[in-house]
């Protein structure tokens, strides 16, 4: 009996240490998934009470040129995006992977952009791009050469975004291609040496190979925040110029805060959710093939 007491007593003691969580899951996650469900299929603007109209924000959304031009500006992030993260991280990866000095010093300095605030890493990268007075474009003076209009140009904007995204977030990607590299048998090297492989052989032939499962999740975190641009096109250009920097999460956020469209919002929230879960799901089967 006294056993069967001290288990019921440490089971009850295993709920309520429990009870935080499930109390912050009820509130934070199910209770905002649930209700935005239901505002999927209402017209609503917070104000007035909610109207059911059924599948009438799906109807909006297929005939929503805006929305799919926001969804074609961040398939071009994208597009830039990955390609550059990838590489650049990859680059650093491997040079700090090699005997170098002050080799701590340099991973934290990589790295210290990833836990600046976000906000604060965008002002400063718009004084950067400052068309008259911005370091960029005086340096480019200097040198004789036209200043670039980083910003205010529709065919410079998203790509001047995305290099800053890619400044901002390779840290994160360094220290996993890290992680990829130190877990490469040395003998793989050593036997390719004494085959005579060179220094490009080794790397295209062992060390990509290897970073396989490095390489999935690095695609994989650099979609999922790609597609959740929202901060740098908000602080830097609000969307501009024509709509060039328009990302389909600050889209979102316009119809539901600034246009007051909570039950379309939802509905944008949702369809660009299930766009998002295909694309990673189609990746990762492309890439883990490969």
């Amino acid at each position: 009996m006294r056993k069967t007491g001290f288990l019921l007593k440490e089971e009850h003691s295993g709920y309520l240490m429990s009870l935080p969580y499930v109390v912050y899951f009820c509130l934070f996650v199910a209770f905002p998934l649930i209700f935005s469900f239901i505002l999927v299929f209402h017209r609503w603007n917070i104000i007035t009470p909610m109207e059911f109209i059924g599948l009438g924000n799906f109807e909006r959304l297929f005939h929503d040129v805006q929305f799919f031009k926001a969804l074609r500006n961040t398939v071009i992030f994208l597009l830039i995006h990955i390609p550059l993260q990838i590489v650049v991280a990859l680059l650093f990866a491997t040079l700090l992977s090699q005997q170098i000095k002050a080799k701590g010093l340099f991973r934290a300095i990589y790295f210290m952009p990833v836990i600046v605030s976000g906000v604060v890493v965008t002002i400063l990268w718009m004084q950067l791009y400052n068309y008259d007075a911005g370091i960029l474009n005086v340096l480019l003076s200097k040198l004789g050469l036209k200043r670039v209009p980083w910003l205010i140009s529709p065919s410079w904007a998203m790509p001047s975004i995305a290099i800053m995204a890619t400044w901002k977030n390779v840290g994160l990607y360094i220290v996993i291609f890290l992680v990829g590299l130190q877990n490469i048998p040395g003998y793989l090297y050593e036997a390719a040496e004494i085959d005579g492989a060179s220094g490009l052989q080794k790397f295209f032939y062992i060390t990509l190979p290897s970073l396989n499962s490095a390489m999935v999740l690095v695609i994989i975190l650099s979609t999922i925040g790609g597609f959740s641009l929202f901060i740098e096109p908000f602080v830097m250009t609000g969307g501009g110029p024509m709509n060039s920097t328009l990302s389909a999460m600050l889209y979102i956020y316009n119809q539901a805060f600034y246009f007051g469209h909570m039950g379309y919002a939802a509905t944008l929230g949702f369809s660009f959710a299930m766009i998002v879960f295909v694309v990673i799901i189609i990746q990762r089967k492309i890439v883990e093939r490969k």
